[in-house]
């Protein structure tokens, strides 16, 4: 069982740049394809970005392509979300979580495993 660990989260002002982190223990890292949601106070969780188990693979929202890059390293067991030219509206909880399989993760129902969740806060 994956169990993915999110780290980076802070404030930041319109137009900065943070990385989120996203550490997974338990588990084969590598079986599992990975993504990025974000649910912000009163909306539901929306996917932001994926990836398949070797990172060849990656798929983004419309809403953060361009600005945000996922990426993963499987010696580190770890998966990454450089987050670039950061909105007011990119304020959310950021959680990561792990693919029922080695398919680039691209939308809830393909998860299986969730982190708790990192707060991410830009400021106009």
């Amino acid at each position: 069982q994956v169990r993915p660990v999110e780290s980076g989260g802070g404030l930041v002002q319109a137009g900065g740049s943070l990385r989120l982190s996203c550490a997974a223990s338990g588990g084969t890292f590598s079986m599992h394809g990975m993504g990025w949601f974000r649910q912000a106070p009163g909306k539901e969780r929306e996917f932001v970005a994926g990836t398949n188990w070797s990172g060849g693979s990656t798929r983004y929202a419309d809403s953060v392509k361009g600005r945000f890059t996922i990426s993963r390293d499987n010696a580190k067991n770890t998966v990454y979300l450089q987050m670039n030219s950061l909105k007011p509206e990119d304020t959310a909880v950021y959680y990561c979580a792990a693919g029922r399989n080695t398919g680039t993760v691209i939308d809830t129902a393909g998860v299986a495993f969730w982190g708790k969740g990192t707060l991410v806060t830009v400021s106009s």
